[in-house]
């Protein structure tokens, strides 16, 4: 898997405040933390453990890593308090925010991420869970998330930036049919339409494989509401990236895009190869050094799933 960031603080780096609160929330001290590779997030990510036994999973951020990280985080904690029992994610135990630090205590879970390019049986669990996960979050109950179309607005507008500035190195299939693609992203923009509540960010390094089998999705601040397929279409979106499957034939079987129109699936696959070449064009954000090559990467793939599509 692509390394997502090499500028993670730790747990010892947080301020005596900020460790006091959460081992106030887990009610016992904290005697060892393991730091856990993955995600953008310039701030830590720890699995904890207390002097009792006790274990937990926290992730705490301020302004100074990344000045987008605590907003994010505070959205998180909104969501992650309001999921239902039933979903595949993992209980938030609590969270603090002093203005500055935002940090968030859950439940851990034991796992690990899938193994990339995808094996047959761990992809096979993440679709049912997601498609267990889509059932159990309709309609949509959590009334702070945004709608997809709200969410996405600025991103699904990428290639529009993209054919106001086109970049050198452009590939040539794009540049002679950038108003094609613009139209696209316009029509999968209004397709995203629904009551579900979406992750909207899931990949392999957001998903953990339990000893069991069990999946479970963390990382939530992206959830908005959209069509009960939106998931599911983006974790093949993962698989055209990492390879191990064909996506087109994966998105053929997939139970809840049938009956979807296929010009709706190719618009949204349209709109976030926009935003990931375009925005793989800007200068990396403070932190997170690799983000813009990751982007790079998934708007190469994705383009490579629409030239079969949009032939």
């Amino acid at each position: 898997m692509t390394r997502a960031t090499n500028r993670r603080i730790h747990w010892a780096d947080l301020p005596d405040r900020v460790r006091a609160a959460v081992e106030e929330i887990l009610g016992d001290r904290v005697v060892e933390a393991v730091s856990q590779s993955g995600g953008f997030s310039p701030g830590t990510a720890d699995r904890v453990r207390t002097a009792r036994g006790r274990r937990a999973f926290v992730k705490a951020v301020s302004p100074t890593q990344n000045d987008r990280s605590p907003g994010l985080h505070r959205a998180e904690a909104l969501i992650a308090a309001a999921l239902p029992p039933a979903a595949p994610a993992p209980r938030l135990l609590g969270s603090y925010d002093d203005g500055d630090w935002v940090a968030l205590v859950f439940a851990d879970v034991a796992g690990r991420h899938p193994v990339t390019p995808w094996a047959a049986g761990e992809l096979s669990a993440v679709l049912s869970t997601l498609e267990a996960m889509a059932a159990a979050l309709t309609p949509a109950s959590v009334a702070v998330a945004p709608t997809a179309a709200a969410q996405l607005a600025p991103d699904f507008a990428g290639w529009r930036r993209i054919a106001a500035d086109p970049p050198t190195d452009l590939d040539p299939w794009a540049r002679a049919r950038l108003p094609e693609l613009c139209a696209a992203a316009d029509r999968g923009l209004a397709a995203l339409t629904g009551e579900t509540l979406c992750h909207l960010d899931i990949r392999a390094d957001n998903l953990l494989i339990g000893p069991d089998g069990r999946v479970s999705v963390v990382d939530w601040p992206w959830a908005c509401r959209g069509p009960v397929w939106l998931d599911s279409l983006m974790i093949l979106v993962n698989v055209q990236v990492y390879g191990g499957h064909d996506p087109e034939a994966l998105l053929r079987d997939l139970p809840l895009a049938a009956g979807v129109d296929p010009a709706d699936l190719t618009g949204v696959l349209a709109g976030f190869t926009g935003f990931f070449l375009d925005g793989a064009r800007l200068p990396p954000p403070p932190g997170i050094p690799t983000v813009r090559a990751f982007q790079r990467a998934q708007g190469d793939a994705l383009l490579r799933w629409l030239t079969r599509r949009l032939p």
